[in-house]
Formats: C-alpha cells, structure tokens, sequence
C-alpha cells in the first residue's frame, strides 16, 4: 500500500481497496518469482494497459498501454539496454525516427531513462504536432 506508484494524484482508485492497474510492474515480480534463476538469467516484456488519474487531451489519457522489460543476468549493462530499446523503438515507429535519451527518477526503477521520439510527421523539424519540439 505504501508503493511510489499508489499516490493519490496518480491512482485511479474505485473503493478505497480496489484501484485500476497504474504500472505493469507486478509482472516483473511474479516472473522472478516463478523463474529459476539455476538454469539461467531472466528477459521478460510486459506490455499492458494502464490506468491514470489524467485529465484527457490531445496529448493525455486516463488510459494508455505500457511496456515494460526486465533483464536479470550476468554481465548485463546499461548498453544493452540501450542497444534493446533502439531497436524495439526503431520498429515500431521506424527506422528513420531519431531518439534522445534522458536520465531520469523513477522510485521502482534503477537506473532509469525515459526516450523521446522524433516527430512522426515534421521528422523533428518542429511542427503543430509536436508543438514544434520536433
């Protein structure tokens, strides 16, 4: 109950004891735990949709799909991780989409980046989409 994700202005509660899923992390847990970690390192997605208390707008929602990923291993960098994200970007939003990363804070997550994406329509030029960030 005292989880970083639970806060109040974040929760999408609906009783005091029920509440929409904020964050696909649970999953993370429930696979090392089901995991056997003598036959070898753990590479888990978990994609899901996720609930915030959001006011929605073109650019927000209540309601969003997260992925997350998890590599428990030896010999396992912040390069992989990196060199896994390009990729799984790159596919989905294509190759020629440029990428900037950006360390960033998350209570749950050690280290942590957050990605931004070139825009789709002006290819990071600046446009009305992107509200010229490009």
């Amino acid at each position: 109950k005292d989880h970083p994700a639970r806060d109040m202005q974040d929760t999408f509660y609906i009783t005091n004891e029920v509440l929409l899923r904020t964050h696909t992390s649970p999953m993370q847990a429930r696979t090392m735990d089901a995991h056997d970690f003598s036959k070898g390192g753990l590479r888990m997605i978990a994609p899901g949709r996720v609930y915030r208390r959001d006011t929605d707008d073109a650019t927000h929602s209540h309601q969003f799909h997260q992925i997350e990923g998890l590599v428990v291993d030896k010999n396992i960098t912040m390069a992989d991780l990196k060199g896994t994200l390009d990729l799984v970007m790159k596919k989905m939003f294509g190759q020629d989409r440029e990428l900037r990363w950006r360390p960033s804070y998350f209570p749950f997550t050690e280290p942590s980046v957050e990605v931004d994406i070139s825009c789709f329509k002006c290819g990071g030029k600046g446009c009305n989409v992107c509200k010229h960030t490009g």
